[in-house]
């Protein structure tokens, strides 16, 4: 049990660390296999590629589990803490929504990519497995940003989210 509680809490970071790995490993041997060969390794390319795809796409989400996303919260400023959470809360809904419409959207286009696979021209597999991340990916975001109010409700820190520093 306490291997499958390190899985859950740490599933982002193990992830986004072996595709950043095999990216950099492949670019490296890409340049390396240049350099002194003067030819190429076509599918190092390719994997480089897609890795990157699933290493761009898991580390959003893996903000998300952080709260390390960008946000602006200077109009909020002069509001106080009952209207910063409402405020808050509500964005944050929005996201959640936004994230589930493009997950729940990109499942008919991913049954169509499995049913007319555009086919990997050097590694021969069908692209869909790669596409499947972006779906996985807003999912997975989503849940952590609703597991983070969930948590930080329990532990009774849900107004630290609306605190500057000059308040605290």
């Amino acid at each position: 049990m306490n291997i499958l509680k390190k899985l859950y809490d740490n599933l982002e970071e193990i992830v986004c660390s072996a595709t950043l790995a095999v990216m950099i490993l492949c670019l490296s041997a890409q340049v390396l296999v240049r350099m002194c060969a003067g030819s190429s390794i076509d599918w190092t390319e390719e994997l480089s590629r897609y890795t990157f795809i699933g290493t761009v796409f898991l580390g959003a989400a893996l903000a998300a589990k952080r709260c390390a996303h960008v946000r602006v919260t200077a109009q909020f400023l002069w509001m106080n803490d009952k209207w910063r959470m409402f405020f808050r809360v509500f964005i944050d809904a929005v996201w959640v929504a936004c994230l589930l419409y493009v997950s729940w959207n990109c499942i008919p286009v991913l049954i169509e990519d499995f049913e007319f696979p555009e086919i990997s021209p050097t590694m021969n597999f069908a692209k869909a497995w790669v596409e499947m991340v972006i779906p996985g990916s807003f999912t997975l975001a989503a849940f952590r940003i609703v597991m983070d109010y969930v948590k930080r409700w329990r532990n009774g820190t849900l107004n630290k989210l609306v605190r500057f520093e000059e308040d605290v």
